[in-house]
C-alpha cells in the first residue's frame, strides 16, 4: 500500500518577462520529481501537445523544454508548493501549500493562466484566486490518466488557448 509523503516542490518555475501564457498544474508527479522537471513521465502527452500547437519540434532534454517555453511565450510552474501526497495521485493530496504567485504576476504580462486539468483548476480556484484575484481557464489533463481524450482533441484544447494570446 502507498503511503503518505510529506514532499516540497523543489523546481523553479520557467518563464520570463514575454510570457502571455502560465499553464499550471497540480503538483510534480513521482516521475517528474525523479528527473527535476515538469511532465516528466513519458506517457504524459504534455510537451507533444505543446509542440504540435506551436508547430514545433518536440523539446527532449530539460534545456530543449526550458527553451521551447520560453521561445513561445509560455511558463509552467505548479499550484502546490508543498503537500502530503500518495505517489502521483492529485486525488490524494492533502496538507496543501501554495506557490507565491506575486512575482511571477508582477514580472510578466500574463494574457491567460491556464490549468492543466481539474484539480490544478479547483486547488488554484480555492487557495490562489481569493488572494491574486486572476481568472484561470479550465483545461483537460495532458496525464496519460485522462484516456478520454486523445492527442487530438488536447491539441485542439490547448491551441485554441494558446492562439488566443500568442497572435
Amino acid at each position: 500500500m502507498i503511503q503518505y509523503t510529506n514532499i516540497t516542490h523543489t523546481f523553479e518555475p520557467v518563464y520570463d518577462a514575454n510570457t502571455k501564457i502560465l499553464i499550471l498544474g497540480t503538483f510534480p508527479s513521482v516521475k517528474s520529481r525523479e528527473i527535476g522537471f515538469y511532465y516528466g513521465h513519458p506517457q504524459n502527452r504534455f510537451w507533444k501537445v505543446l509542440a504540435a500547437v506551436t508547430g514545433s519540434p518536440l523539446p527532449v532534454t530539460v534545456e530543449e523544454k526550458k527553451q521551447f517555453l520560453l521561445e513561445n511565450n509560455i511558463g509552467i510552474w505548479d499550484v502546490i508548493k508543498s503537500c502530503s501526497i500518495k505517489g502521483s495521485d492529485d486525488n490524494s493530496i492533502t496538507d496543501v501549500e501554495v506557490n507565491d504567485f506575486s512575482k511571477i504576476f508582477s514580472e510578466t504580462k500574463l494574457s491567460v493562466i491556464a490549468a492543466n486539468g481539474t484539480k490544478a483548476y479547483e486547488l488554484y480556484n480555492r487557495y490562489v484566486f481569493p488572494v491574486i484575484g486572476r481568472e484561470i481557464v479550465k483545461l483537460p489533463s495532458t496525464s496519460p490518466a485522462n484516456a478520454a481524450w486523445s492527442l487530438e482533441r488536447l491539441c485542439k484544447a490547448y491551441g485554441e488557448v494558446i492562439a488566443s494570446c500568442l497572435n
